[in-house]
């Protein structure tokens, strides 16, 4: 399948400047993705841009991958109410090398190189970037901008110089790696538009060029109608310090069966006849969900490997399967541990009970105990006892407790 053609496949199409996607099933284009550190993980809006930058690689094109060490200091104002409070130069820099360890992970095996746009801003003067710059970027085409009219307007909360140039250091990016390295294409999320245009604007007016931009579409949660990346605990991030690794893998695994067969196309580098395949079962066998254990299989090895996705996956067969607690490995446990109440060795069970909250007093745990409601490595247990090896105590369906 030609690029254009898996882009479309795939969902990847929104804005572009090239009057015919057919441009990308040529020779071999040099183009940039950037991520501006504004916190220290990227999340899942933008890991989808990332899996549109690996077909852009596996298709013969030369990535370079930027973090925003000089726009990070500003911050994005697009899609922004009220003006960002700055970062301070230590967190700036802990982030930057916080989303280039990302990258290494998402694009491990890929050839890419990285860039920080810091690198060729801090040289720069500020009456240099006017004359070269400022004085080649419209002001009509800046007050344009819907978020600037947004926050200028009657009810706005009012921008920043520093913000509403935001733009102007983004364009010169584009710029400076056009003469760099040959850059002629920039790929980005729909909402970095505006953005992009004003780098391909400024390539035309000062070098006579012609560069391009291509946008992917914002995922929308089909069910809900919001953008996609949200959960009940907030953002999904790729940290596993801020959204653990089973957590990560639990979201993928319990979305609707309507969002699954376009999720599978974005976040999955799985091929037409298998996403087709799994589609199907949706509808065939929907008990099994075997769409969305694929989809967060595949999802959670791209984003934290091979090994802690067969971790999660056995923690959640033990807890929601049918699989023998007494197989899961040191890591297992450690992950469990992170995940659900942990009680102590050598306690009663209708101790252990109580002081995890799965019961509230001691008639309580006996009256659970008595009614077949509590289960120590999946057999039923009436009666009070001792714990006194590594158990898994559940009660009802989804009620657990680790006892190490």
């Amino acid at each position: 399948m030609k690029l254009s053609e898996e882009l479309a496949w795939r969902g990847f199409v929104n804005q572009t400047t090239f009057k015919d996607t057919s441009a990308l099933d040529g020779q071999s284009i040099s183009f940039y993705w950037g991520v501006d550190p504004s916190a220290d993980s990227m999340q899942i809006g933008n890991l989808a841009a990332a899996m549109m930058v690996r077909h852009f690689i596996d298709h013969g094109h030369k990535a370079y991958l930027l973090v925003g060490g000089a726009t990070g200091m500003i911050g994005d104002p697009d899609g922004k109410a009220d003006e960002r409070n700055l970062k301070t130069l230590d967190e700036i820099a802990h982030n930057k090398q916080a989303i280039a360890a990302q990258y290494s992970q998402v694009f491990a095996g890929k050839d890419f190189t990285l860039v920080d746009n810091y690198d060729w801003f801090k040289d720069i003067k500020y009456i240099d970037f006017l004359r070269m710059v400022g004085k080649n970027v419209p002001i009509s085409q800046m007050l344009g901008r819907d978020f600037v009219q947004s926050r200028i307007g009657e009810d706005g909360s009012g921008i920043s110089y520093a913000e509403f140039s935001y733009s102007l250091i983004q364009g010169y990016d584009f710029l400076h790696l056009s003469r760099a390295f040959g850059v002629t294409l920039q790929v980005c999320g729909a909402d970095q538009w505006g953005n992009s245009i004003a780098g391909v604007d400024l390539i035309r007016r000062l070098d006579a060029k012609e560069a391009h931009v291509y946008s992917t579409p914002l995922i929308i949660n089909k069910t809900t109608g919001v953008k996609f990346g949200k959960s009940e605990g907030g953002v999904v991030w790729l940290d596993s310090t801020k959204t653990s690794v089973y957590a990560f893998y639990q979201f993928w695994l319990n979305l609707d069966d309507a969002s699954v067969p376009d999720l599978l196309k974005v976040y999955t580098l799985l091929d037409k006849t298998e996403i087709e395949r799994l589609s199907a079962q949706i509808s065939e066998n929907p008990a099994a969900r075997e769409a969305q254990k694929a989809l967060a299989r595949e999802v959670t090895t791209i984003v934290h490997g091979k090994e802690r996705t067969e971790s999660v996956e056995r923690v959640t067969g033990v807890l929601f399967g049918k699989a023998d607690f007494r197989t899961l490995q040191d890591t297992d446990l450690e992950t469990l541990a992170r995940e659900i109440p942990v009680a102590t060795l050598g306690k009663s069970l209708i101790e252990v009970l109580v002081e995890s909250g799965l019961a509230s007093s001691n008639g309580e745990a006996k009256r659970l105990l008595e009614s077949g409601a509590v289960t120590i490595n999946g057999e039923k247990v009436g009666d009070d006892q001792v714990v006194s090896a590594v158990s898994l105590i559940k009660k009802g369906k989804n009620s657990f407790i680790l006892v190490r």
